[in-house]
């Protein structure tokens, strides 16, 4: 264990979700696998990360700038992050984690969502419209530039395997895993994936988001957003089950990271979900009309009239 010190305190808890800023984001995580080995390097997930925010900012070359509002940089960031979390957390509590599990699973975090750009010649609409193929789209993305980010070449099937754990349409049990430590690392990103986005605290606001990238995508079943919203309670109770099964049950290793990173064995990913859950059972009950005035969060409502205008 190194010497590094934890940067949190319980008080500060809800800052835990907040990774709008990339610099701080990086720094955060790296601390975090710092933990388990202070001496990693980490200049191939640096190099990945790099691309990913250009990505995003649409300084990448041929590419516009990722416009999903759902699936933005806000959720891959919050994806790296709980990625982390989870993967110290397992180090912790039964299976040591190492160098190249850890470099492989924080790339796969950076690169799962970047299906959703566009090249300058298919720049139409958000980039909402390749949702249902969004995961192999960014899997493509990934063989071709594995030379530019210096990543070895026998990375790519394992990486290839891990990001297709993100795809919520795709059971484990039809991927041909290398190992079953490849296993564990997708089970963990698919855990960070759903995990990371349900416990950020405007996760209800940014359901109206949600919504307007499965319009554009014409996918799914939901009439409106207010459907969307109802359909979300069940969801929940439904990808609980993938978690503790299909899923492996990793999100549970959360509470081990934050015992050992801010001294509170608690899982506060699983605490900040069920808020969310709560208040979403509170919301529904209101008729159609009244919803809207339950969810002001970051403007994110605004926002949303201001999109579908």
């Amino acid at each position: 264990m190194n010497s590094i010190k934890p940067t949190l305190i319980p008080s500060e808890i809800p800052a835990l979700f907040v990774n709008f800023d990339p610099v701080e984001t990086w720094r955060k995580a790296s601390q975090i696998v710092q933990r388990i080995n202070s001496n990693i390097d980490l200049t191939i997930v640096r190099n990945v990360f790099d691309d990913v925010i250009c990505m995003f900012n649409g300084s990448y070359p041929g590419y516009s700038p990722i416009k999903t509002p759902y699936h933005d940089l806000r959720h891959t960031l919050d994806v790296l992050m709980c990625s982390v979390r989870m993967m110290h957390g397992v180090h912790l509590s039964d299976t040591r984690i190492n160098d190249e599990e850890i470099k492989l699973t924080m790339v796969a975090a950076l690169l799962h969502d970047v299906g959703y750009a566009q090249q300058f010649d298919e720049a139409n609409g958000s980039g909402a419209q390749f949702t249902q193929v969004h995961v192999s789209r960014g899997i493509d993305f990934m063989a071709i530039h594995l030379k530019n980010w210096l990543i070895p070449a026998n990375w790519e099937s394992p990486l290839r395997q891990i990001i297709s754990c993100t795809d919520l349409r795709v059971n484990l049990s039809n991927i041909n895993f290398n190992s079953p430590r490849i296993k564990l690392l997708g089970q963990i990103l698919g855990s960070a994936d759903i995990v990371g986005q349900m416990a950020d605290r405007t996760y209800l606001e940014k359901l109206l988001f949600l919504y307007s990238e499965f319009k554009e995508a014409h996918y799914g079943n939901c009439e409106n957003t207010y459907d969307l919203l109802k359909k979300s309670r069940a969801f929940y109770d439904s990808i609980r089950n993938t978690l503790d099964t299909e899923l492996g049950s990793k999100y549970q290793r959360l509470s081990y990271h934050f015992k050992d990173w801010i001294g509170e064995d608690r899982n506060f990913y699983i605490e900040s979900i069920e808020h969310n859950i709560q208040y979403l059972e509170k919301v529904i009950t209101l008729n159609e009309s009244e919803w809207f005035s339950m969810l002001k969060r970051h403007g994110i409502v605004q926002r949303y009239e201001e999109l579908i205008k």
